[in-house]
């Protein structure tokens, strides 16, 4: 059952997993006992930014992270506002940096999370100040950035290899000791 919904929010009786015929293919849904009312549990749009500042990437650990795993900025859309307007936001929120120029990277499945990523590179430029989310930062040369073998880290592979770079993998500790980088906005 997807975590957080238990209760119908229209007639508050229990929802139940139910498999049906949706399409010409079987689909587990959540669904009310009582109204019929459907949990969807579409993905979240996730936004991400490979930020460059001058010749270096910035990757930041959020502070929520038991571990020194550093990752791409990343955050949630917020109503009314495009992808790119969304990922310039959460780059000054979380940074301070103002982005100059912005390009899709690509967008890539997370299905652990249940989250759809849409990757921006961004080229960004202004002093670092870190949002309280954030508890520190890296700036590496692109060829010296390691990436995960999920979600963002396969959009930073994509980009690495579009700058002529062939990107290296790190080895992820084990499951119970990390959390990989969700976003952070």
């Amino acid at each position: 059952m997807s975590a957080g919904y238990r209760f119908c929010p229209q007639c508050a009786a229990p929802l139940a997993m139910r498999v049906e015929d949706e399409d010409g293919g079987l689909t587990e849904r959540l669904r009310c006992t009582a109204c019929d009312f459907t949990h969807w549990n579409n993905p979240t749009p996730v936004l991400a930014a490979i930020v460059q500042v001058g010749e270096h990437l910035l990757l930041a650990r959020n502070a929520a992270w038991t571990n020194r795993m550093f990752g791409l900025i990343t955050g949630f859309m917020e109503a009314g506002e495009s992808p790119e307007d969304g990922i310039r936001r959460e780059i000054l929120e979380e940074t301070g940096l103002k982005t100059n120029a912005l390009s899709l990277v690509g967008v890539h499945e997370f299905l652990r999370m249940n989250q759809v990523i849409i990757t921006y590179h961004a080229v960004a430029e202004g002093e670092i100040r870190l949002s309280p989310e954030l508890a520190e930062y890296k700036l590496l040369r692109p060829d010296q950035v390691k990436c995960w073998q999920a979600g963002t880290g396969l959009a930073l592979a994509d980009w690495l290899r579009s700058q002529g770079i062939e990107p290296s993998f790190m080895e992820l500790p084990p499951p119970q000791t990390f959390s990989p980088p969700p976003a952070t906005g």
